[in-house]
């Protein structure tokens, strides 16, 4: 009697659901990849990727005399705080402005950046740190060169 039982294919089962999936699939890929929104993923993803670019400046910041007053031992970027920051590109990649977060041992402030990719090196042209408590904006690179 099992002799007369066949089986079938897991498609030949499936494909009523599997087909509209598939569909689903492709044009949330194509949705993602033809508006802001993908647009915003993509930009994340380099931003995240460009490390030597928030490690320079902050390096740069650390130097500061008035914004170590201010905010105290500055602490290295954590991943998140460059997903949480907004990153604009632009020429390619290859000119940036950016803002991230950052933690003191005083206070938490705001990193913005402005640079210029040469090869693999970011010439910064604007470093600012922008402080809630008290309100101001401290100047720590300025490229006078434009």
């Amino acid at each position: 009697m099992n002799d007369l039982i066949k089986n079938r294919s897991w498609f030949h089962r499936s494909w009523k659901w599997f087909i509209p999936l598939i569909m689903v699939f492709l044009f949330g890929v194509y949705a993602l990849s033809t508006t802001k929104i993908g647009e915003g993923i993509v930009t994340t993803t380099v931003a995240y990727s460009e490390g030597k670019l928030y490690d320079g400046a902050l390096e740069i910041a650390k130097k500061s005399i008035e914004l170590q007053e201010l905010l105290g031992d500055i602490e290295p970027l954590d991943n998140l705080a460059i997903l949480e920051g907004t990153t604009i590109f632009s020429n390619n990649n290859n000119t940036v402005k950016t803002s991230v977060r950052i933690k003191g041992s005083k206070s938490n402030g705001k990193l913005d950046i402005s640079a210029e990719r040469n090869g693999a090196v970011w010439n910064y042209k604007e470093i600012n740190v922008r402080i809630k408590e008290p309100k101001q904006t401290i100047l720590v690179l300025k490229d006078e060169v434009d």
